[in-house]
């Protein structure tokens, strides 16, 4: 690991070259050795990108990026849901450890975004599922309506993080992208 900062293109590129490396392979090439658990260890972390996700246990980001240790700095929650815990990790990652590029990752089949439009929802559940309902208003597609949680989250992070808002090439950027669970490869928003 180093302390080498990518540039927002370069950390897409890692990214988007990762999941095709995903998708051809049936194990995790992700750098999990000893020695990057030590070099971590000592020398601390310095992940390219933060990756905001469902907890959909089908959903690995760092699998679905060929990520190893000390690579991504992910945050799951179920329905990929934004709230004052998320920011202030998201805060933390760009602040703290250097990560430019901040992806909102949702999926196709997602249980949360289907609770939403369903309303079939109680108990402490319905604060995420009432979240995902105001970004998707009235959406019964689950791919459509993932895809506006997504552009929700986005909008959320950056009215709330000012360091998410520039043009500038040496701000961080957020994006959005689906996870395509039936066949594993990632769909980068515009």
């Amino acid at each position: 690991m180093s302390n080498d900062k990518n540039t927002v293109e370069e950390s897409l590129l890692k990214l988007k070259k990762g999941n095709e490396t995903y998708l051809n392979t049936s194990t995790c090439p992700g750098d999990v050795s000893p020695a990057i658990r030590k070099d971590t260890c000592e020398n601390g972390q310095y992940p390219y990108a933060v990756v905001i996700t469902c907890s959909d246990s089908r959903v690995i980001p760092e699998s679905i990026f060929s990520a190893g240790i000390g690579e991504l700095f992910v945050i799951r929650v179920a329905g990929n849901v934004i709230s004052d815990h998320q920011l202030g990790s998201i805060e933390y990652a760009v602040d703290h450890l250097g990560s430019n590029l901040v992806v909102v990752l949702g999926h196709t089949n997602c249980g949360a975004v289907g609770a939403a439009i369903g309303g079939h929802t109680g108990g402490f559940i319905k604060s995420i599922t009432d979240e995902i309902k105001a970004a998707i208003g009235e959406e019964t597609d689950g791919y459509k309506a993932s895809c506006l949680n997504v552009e929700h989250a986005i909008s959320k992070i950056k009215d709330n993080l000012p360091m998410l808002n520039g043009s500038d090439s040496q701000c961080a950027k957020v994006i959005g992208a689906i996870y395509h669970i039936n066949d594993g490869h990632v769909e980068f928003l515009d």
